[in-house]
């Protein structure tokens, strides 16, 4: 039997992770004194609801190398093997420490640096959850997962530059002048790390510039995983994103029928609330 462990940088909830039938392992937020586990007891609603309320920037913390050699003794003790798909390593040392634990495992533990974060994590999970029902092996699921992770393209618009600035990513100055002229920065996932690709004035010149870089991209491969995913404490800018992107998904499935999550506190404390993103393979 081969059991999926996945880390909290996906958005990937405990409720979630027992309904897709995969194991969590959580990394830390702190808000002040008080420490949190991502998507365990912190849900994703109340991280946006004390970010926003909270002047002060939250902390994370990658999971170290002890939690996953504990975690992995736990998931192979009746003689499974365990696939591990983790931050990419250019955003965190997590995946370092888990691939240092693995190695106590004789080759029952495989370590995959997902270089992805948020939706593009699960996204490789779910494909991971179709191999795994197709019989292959732990190393022939490796195989594909490494290969097949290049395809996958994370692209996001942000509302607002105020959390970069907070985080120290961008000056006062910078982040006043973003306000003031209403741009919106859209930035990707490449190479496993974090990337300016273009801006915006306004909503809907982003969403447009968002969609003509998912068809520079090669446009969808419906059949593989997809998602779109928001940030805060509702999803009316998505709701405005499909309306100005309908052309992209009408031929192929419903408005009803895509995917939609909520980003977590990891990826969250950076980008704040009110941004948007699509993930997909690429065909």
């Amino acid at each position: 039997m081969i059991k999926i462990l996945i880390d909290s940088a996906s958005d990937i909830t405990l409720k979630e992770a027992e309904e897709l039938g995969i194991n969590l392992i959580s990394m830390t937020i702190t808000f002040g004194e008080t420490e949190y586990r991502g998507g365990i007891d912190l849900t994703h609603k109340e991280f946006f609801e004390k970010l926003i309320e909270s002047d002060a920037m939250p902390k994370t913390s990658q999971i170290n190398e002890i939690a996953f050699e504990e975690k992995f003794t736990e998931l192979t003790s009746d003689g499974s093997e365990v696939l591990a798909i983790v931050l990419s390593s250019k955003l965190s040392g997590t995946y370092d420490n888990a691939k240092r634990a693995s190695e106590k495992f004789n080759g029952k533990v495989s370590v995959i640096d997902s270089l992805e974060a948020s939706i593009g994590e699960r996204v490789l999970c779910l494909y991971a959850l179709d191999l795994i029902k197709q019989n292959k092996s732990l190393m022939e699921i490796t195989e594909e997962l490494n290969a097949k992770k290049h395809k996958i393209k994370l692209l996001a618009v942000l509302s607002t530059l105020e959390y970069l600035k907070k985080g120290g990513r961008i000056s006062s100055v910078v982040a006043f002048a973003g306000e003031l002229f209403s741009i919106k920065p859209v930035i990707a996932v490449e190479d496993g790390d974090v990337k300016l690709v273009g801006k915006a004035m306004g909503s809907k010149k982003s969403n447009n510039l968002l969609n003509q870089l998912v068809e520079k991209c090669g446009g969808i491969d419906f059949d593989m995983p997809y998602a779109l995913v928001y940030s805060g404490l509702n999803d009316d800018y998505l709701q405005k994103y499909l309306l100005d992107s309908k052309n992209l998904w009408e031929d192929n499935t419903t408005k009803e029928n895509i995917p939609a999550y909520m980003i977590g506190s990891t990826i969250g404390t950076h980008i704040g609330p009110d941004a948007i993103g699509v993930c997909f393979f690429a065909k």
